[in-house]
């Protein structure tokens, strides 16, 4: 299986930040990140498709900011008004997508240090 995290991004982070506030960093994207998908999924069952695609801009910067590549395409697919994917299946593989983020970023917590 291949990461969820980019390691040069990630490994970067790890490297170049105090071990601290590498920790806050990541805690940081987590609550963020639990905080933006379910605000996605209430304004895709809303239908208010702006504050989606509002909510995946900042995902996808959140993501993206951390080394969660794939997570943040996922979100620029949804943040893009021209592409016809249902939120719900966007929402779907996002999901399963922020879970393997969380897994790798707690490893990465729980050892800062590494690289």
């Amino acid at each position: 299986m291949t990461s969820a995290l980019d390691l040069e991004t990630i490994g970067g982070l790890a490297r170049d930040l105090a071990p601290a506030d590498f920790v806050r960093i990541v805690r940081t994207f987590e609550t963020d990140l639990s905080r933006l998908v379910m605000l996605m999924v209430e304004q895709a069952t809303a239908g208010n498709l702006e504050e989606y695609r509002r909510s995946a801009h900042a995902l996808a910067g959140a993501a993206g900011a951390i080394g969660a590549n794939r997570l943040a395409a996922d979100a620029r697919v949804a943040m893009d008004p021209k592409d016809t994917t249902p939120p719900r299946d966007l929402l779907l593989r996002m999901g399963a997508e922020a879970r393997q983020v969380l897994t790798e970023l707690a490893e990465w917590a729980a050892n800062p240090g590494r690289t």
